[in-house]
């Protein structure tokens, strides 16, 4: 019995599930009827048969049999494949038949990969989770040690509920994902442990297994429960298991035992009662695919199950929450003692001041901020605005700098001066871009500001000064000598756009070939050997999405320097990684604060901040402006797709009109967690949170004249173009 998928052809026979592509056998499961059984013990068994029978009807195969287990209980599963769409949807229903001295159970949909059984022969990709082998991560995420014998991670913390493996030599690709986005609120009475049956819980989890024919069990403080079972293992297989248990991770707390707890791993499984009459069901796609290389795989897969799962665009008034926005930020800014800016977080709803201390660039934006209030007051005759704009900048460009030429990047009015933090290229790079913009601006308007300029020619001459011989430079420098303070080369691209910009206003080429340079080195590590990582400055060197932005940015305004395709290759590289950031999907989420956007809103959109999954922040609205650009460059309309759901979908965060009942309306939280079905927050807003949503807006309306995305694309494609080159207009003066 047979059914064809694309160029894929499933065969049913023996009790078995074989999968073909040109005669050649890539994927496999002999006995499809798994299950994973608590027993009264609480040592999870392992048992497995064939199918009993199978049948055709209107081009779906059905394939059922009953599980006996040794104990008496007894299980019936009923299978259903079909073509639909392109994807192989597999639906299951497990019926408990009979129930002995069994606690629970959970099942398991899985292909044995049959080109290797070596997992490092297989490029991986989870979305937020897994890229590649997982090179660039803590010892904390799965997949950073490949001699484990269980990846699986609960689907919640995915961005897309899917898992991708891919054979090095061969390129053939296999991809699991949740049929549909359908989770249910799981039982919210008791804290998971480590072992537990709850019959709500509707979350499952997807990734690879290549299991010894051993049970696994971790007590709470970590010790592994092993005993010998007669389930043959076949190879490394791709899995869907249900209800969702996670994999063999390291351990995080250190509780009474250091040493020993972090030599340990958790594995937390989560069944179905095993009672007369209980069903699971559920249904996984299946996609096959054969690709020249990791991006396009990636690439393909993602888009696939976007296309199934996302969610509907949230509608925005994007003028009003652009405007209320700039509204909050202008009452924020203030002087403190001789300096300016916006404090570091406040507390919600109430916005209780509780920190109050200025960063140059990433979480604190505060010239970023100071250069919007110049823009938007000059724009809407809003004086009190632009002059405290014009106050930030010039505290940043009078207090700043050093005798090393770079500026210190945290300033505290407390401390009435600089913390000590070093030299962050990313931050600095933040920081000088938005300077550079104030200045270009107020130079348009026919208003000189000859030290604005010298500033961030001053900390250029710097990144020329330290650059190294192969174009990189390193994530942190020391502020005492201008040492290396980190020696990881990844946020190089975060320079580039900077120092492209600032040839642009003053002719140097110095910095045009710096720019080259970095953007050269970052083609080769960062772009081909997927190397993003480091630009969270308060996190490890590990990867994330900002280092994905970060290129994007750096790509892109090299390929509006030189038009060469190389960048706008690398660009759609770093765009199609960074977009897989994201929650096109959501589930249903327990909210503490009466006040919170998320007790109406969903939560697609956001994005985790490092890699690991499980929660996420509003930052991949800084992307709505380059993905649309992106999208003009390319005709590409999935990047106009992409770009209007992160324009208005991490809005769902946002209390755009103040009906939420916060202070000010258009303020939003920083991020939280989400993936225990539990919102979790520090529940406070920093200045980056309104920056990376009025950055692109401004944008998009200097540019296409526009808002939102809709209006936008109410220029003729011509327009569009034009309009798009914009380092033609950049530093255009009329003297």
């Amino acid at each position: 019995m047979e059914l064809s998928c694309k160029d894929y052809t499933l065969v049913f026979q023996n009790g078995g599930v074989e999968i073909f592509r040109e005669g050649a056998l890539l994927y496999f499961n002999k006995r499809p009827m798994y299950a994973f059984i608590k027993t009264a013990r609480t040592v999870t068994q392992f048992y497995d048969a064939p199918y009993e029978k199978a049948g055709e009807s209107e081009g779906r195969v059905t394939a059922e049999g009953v599980l006996k287990l040794p104990t008496g209980s007894q299980l019936h599963f009923a299978d259903t494949y079909e073509e639909v769409k392109g994807d192989l949807k597999v639906s299951r229903k497990v019926t408990v038949l009979k129930a002995s001295d069994d606690y629970g159970f959970a099942t398991k949909i899985s292909f044995v990969l049959a080109s290797s059984d070596n997992i490092r022969a297989y490029n991986c990709f989870a979305p937020a989770n897994w890229y590649r082998q997982n090179e660039f991560t803590n010892p904390t995420i799965m997949g950073h040690d490949l001699d484990c014998e269980y990846f699986w991670r609960r689907e919640v913390c995915y961005t897309l509920p899917m898992f991708s493996a891919q054979h090095k030599q061969t390129g053939e690709a296999i991809a699991i994902s949740r049929w549909a986005a359908d989770i249910g609120m799981r039982n919210q009475n008791f804290t998971e442990s480590e072992n537990i049956v709850d019959p709500d819980f509707t979350i499952g989890s997807i990734g690879l297994s290549k299991p010894e024919s051993k049970t696994l069990d971790c007590l709470y403080y970590g010790f592994p429960v092993r005993t010998g079972i007669d389930t043959v293992r076949d190879g490394l297989s791709i899995d869907y298991v249900y209800p969702g248990t996670d994999g063999q991770l390291p351990r995080k707390d250190q509780g009474y035992n250091i040493d020993y707890m972090m030599r340990t791993k958790t594995m937390t499984r989560v069944f179905h009662p095993m009672e007369e009459g209980f069903t699971h069901s559920f249904s996984v796609a299946v996609n096959f695919g054969r690709y020249d290389g990791f991006y396009p795989m990636m690439r393909d897969m993602w888009r696939t199950v976007y296309r199934r799962l996302k969610e509907p665009v949230y509608p925005v008034d994007q003028e009003l929450q652009y405007k209320n926005c700039m509204q909050l930020l202008k009452k924020l800014t203030r002087q403190y003692g001789d300096s300016w800016g916006l404090p570091f977080s406040c507390r919600l709803p109430q916005l209780d001041v509780s920190s109050v201390s200025f960063q140059f660039g990433f979480v604190g934006q505060q010239p970023g901020i100071g250069y919007q209030l110049i823009r938007y007051g000059d724009l809407e005759n809003d004086k009190e605005a632009y002059e405290k704009g014009n106050h930030i900048i010039n505290f940043w460009v009078n207090t700043a700098m050093t005798e090393i030429g770079a500026p210190n990047v945290c300033y505290n009015p407390g401390l009435g001066g600089f913390e000590p933090m070093p030299f962050w290229t990313r931050m600095i790079a933040d920081g000088l871009e938005n300077i550079l913009d104030a200045y270009v601006y107020m130079r348009k308007k026919g208003e000189m500001r000859p030290a604005w300029l010298e500033f961030c020619v001053k900390a250029a001459d710097w990144f020329v000064r330290v650059q190294n011989e192969d174009g990189s430079w390193y994530r942190a420098y020391n502020t005492e000598d201008g040492s290396m303070r980190m020696d990881s080369k990844a946020n190089t691209i975060s320079a580039v756009r900077f120092l492209v910009q600032l040839y642009l206003v003053t002719g140097d080429e110095r910095y045009r070939e710096a720019a080259l340079k970095a953007g050269e080195w970052s083609y080769q590590n960062v772009y081909l050997n997927m190397e993003y990582r480091g630009s969270t400055c308060d996190n490890t060197d590990i990867i994330d999405n900002e280092s994905g932005i970060y290129a994007m940015f750096g790509f892109m305004s090299l390929y509006d320097l030189t038009g060469e395709q190389k960048w706008l290759e690398a660009l759609i590289g770093a765009a199609d990684y960074t977009e897989t950031w994201t929650y096109m999907w959501s589930y249903p989420l327990r909210v503490q604060w009466p006040n919170h956007p998320f007790t109406k809103n969903s939560f697609s959109g956001q994005s985790p901040v490092t890699i690991g999954g499980g929660g996420g922040d509003m930052y991949m609205a800084a992307c709505a402006y380059i993905y649309y650009r992106l999208y003009v460059m390319t005709g590409d309309a999935h990047y106009r797709d992409y770009a209007e759901f992160i324009h208005n979908n991490t809005r769902q965060a946002n209390d755009v009109d103040g009906s939420f009942g916060y202070a000010l309306p258009g303020l939003s939280h920083e991020g939280g967690r989400f993936a225990s079905q539990t919102f979790t927050s520090h529940y406070h807003w920093l200045p980056w949170v309104t920056y990376v949503e009025i950055d692109p807006t401004s944008r998009l309306y200097d540019t296409f004249g526009a808002y939102d995305i809709a209006g936008a694309d109410k220029l003729s494609e011509e327009e569009r173009v034009r309009r798009n080159r914009i380092y033609d207009t950049f530093a255009k003066f009329d003297s």
